[in-house]
């Protein structure tokens, strides 16, 4: 597995860890205010990081490390801006955090654009002719043969 992926599952699993931390807190207190920074935690700290961390394992011989550490980085920045400002807007109602919050899903947003680069990168890549990928095997072909 690349280090990339590492990095990627050992950050989403921390990320995780606090979500879940934090749905056991508000159970234990009866308190949910702070329910979105549990899903948000949950969605783009585990799930997304998870995913581009698979994404990254199962193009190991072909990735963009420069892109997949970028992804890696702005996944990062974006959840450790977004989710403690979104916890103090929940529980102040301060509507001055909202830019700031922004800042944060912009960060996050503009991970997922490196990530789609690095996708469409995987996907117009020019293949070996032999390659065996049951993903590139023509249906038509094999059932003319």
């Amino acid at each position: 597995m690349p280090r990339v992926s590492a990095a990627f599952f050992v950050t989403g699993g921390l990320f995780v860890l606090m979500g879940m931390f934090g749905g056991m807190w508000m159970g234990m207190n009866e308190d949910f205010r702070l329910m979105p920074v549990h899903a948000h935690l949950n969605l783009l700290g585990w799930v997304t990081m998870a995913l581009y961390g698979g994404f990254y394992a199962l193009t190991a011989k072909t990735y963009s490390k420069r892109l997949a550490w970028t992804n890696y980085a702005l996944s990062t920045v974006g959840v450790i801006v977004m989710i403690p400002l979104l916890a103090v807007f929940l529980l102040t109602q301060n509507k001055a955090l909202a830019p700031f919050m922004g800042i944060g899903e912009l960060i996050s947003v503009s991970s997922l654009v490196v990530f789609l680069i690095s996708a469409v990168r995987e996907l117009i890549r020019r293949r070996p002719a032999l390659d065996a990928e049951a993903s590139d095997v023509d249906p038509v072909r094999l059932a003319a043969e």
